[in-house]
């Protein structure tokens, strides 16, 4: 690690800077026309402007920079660690990632992490760092200035966020919804944490609080789930296959609005068999906004009785982190469920969508 220090004053803020790759961590060779890698040791030299935030960063990559289509359960306890490692003697935490898994590494942090206390910024960008249009610079300075934003000693976002144009977003509530614009996330179901303009205006009441208990992390996770996506005209063949994967404990059945799903005979029968061997299934609707009612209507009610845990408003990439984390806890199947309809990090709506109203 190399420490570079961004203020002429003594510095108020430690920030540690963590690099998995991705698009951000590019710049363009202009005499080759080719993307080579950034170097964030001399993000001083390479970023002026950063200098102007009152910061000591400390950079840390990994030493073999993953296209984010690449990362893991393996990559995501590794931060979890770093960050643990490095807690007491940071106050807070950007780590740059590819934009196409970042709302699933956010969601898996989130997890990990209990009893947060300081900010975890996750960004990165849509153009390399080196093109002259670039997204990243904006996205990177910014990330930096709210992880070192304490007011009153207290950090103003306590929590794990994702930072993209101009928008701090829960990073247990995201997607990413656009392959082509800089506004390349969105959060439906919950407010943004913070809006940056000429300042940076937070949403103080949608913040996570910090918590006053000692920070651990809980990296036990278990990726035997599976997702099937429904669709008109889905074959009985696909839906029993995905049903009867080896090993497999636990699939996330994605439904159509509420939560409604085709009321064929074989297709309940073959979701009834499954739930009574034990696999836990968990209904979650195709629709970003929104979420699951079970019992609102019929085509729902059948799959509230035999017993799909509904997703309520979580987004799919929080359904699937969420599901890995209660897995690695090694619960019952009835625990699961009961975990699984609790809002443990703040990535579900209370009280639970799925009443009758």
């Amino acid at each position: 690690m190399q420490k570079t220090y961004l203020s002429s004053v003594s510095p108020k803020r430690n920030i540690l800077l963590i690099y998995t790759g991705g698009t951000i961590g590019m710049v363009q060779d202009y005499d080759t026309n080719r993307l080579i890698p950034f170097d964030f040791s001399n993000i001083e030299k390479q970023i002026p402007e950063i200098k102007n935030l009152s910061a000591a960063i400390d950079t840390l990559s990994f030493e073999d920079p993953l296209d984010s289509s690449n990362m893991g359960l393996e990559h995501w306890q590794r931060l979890a660690q770093i960050v643990f490692d490095n807690y007491d003697q940071y106050d807070g935490f950007v780590i740059l990632h590819g934009s196409d898994t970042m709302a699933y590494t956010a969601s898996a942090l989130s997890f990990m992490f209990v009893n947060l206390s300081k900010p975890v910024i996750l960004t990165g960008s849509q153009l390399p760092i080196g093109m002259v249009r670039t997204d990243g610079k904006e996205n990177l300075i910014t990330a930096i200035e709210i992880a070192c934003d304490y007011r009153d000693n207290v950090p103003m976002v306590p929590e794990v966020a994702i930072y993209f144009e101009y928008h701090l977003y829960r990073g247990n509530r995201t997607f990413k919804y656009n392959t082509e614009h800089f506004e390349a996330f969105e959060s439906p179901n919950y407010p943004f944490l913070a809006e940056a303009g000429v300042t940076i205006k937070y949403n103080d009441r949608f913040i996570n609080k910090p918590s006053p208990l000692p920070f651990r992390i809980e990296t036990d996770l278990d990726n035997r789930v599976a997702v099937l996506t429904l669709f008109p005209g889905v074959s009985q063949h696909i839906v029993e296959a995905a049903l009867n994967i080896k090993d497999n404990l636990a699939l996330v059945v994605r439904t159509y609005g509420s939560g409604n799903a085709m009321t064929y005979p074989w297709f309940l029968e073959a979701i009834q068999k499954a739930s009574d061997r034990g696999l836990i299934l968990i209904n979650a609707t195709h629709c970003r906004g929104g979420g699951v009612r079970q019992g609102k209507y019929e085509t729902s009610g059948e799959l509230e009785r035999i017993g799909l845990i509904s997703a309520g408003d979580m987004q799919l990439e929080a359904v699937v982190a969420k599901s890995m984390y209660l897995l690695g806890q090694g619960l019952s199947k009835e625990e699961f469920g009961l975990y699984f309809q609790e809002d443990l990090r703040g990535e579900r709506t209370a009280p639970q969508l799925n009443s009758t109203d």
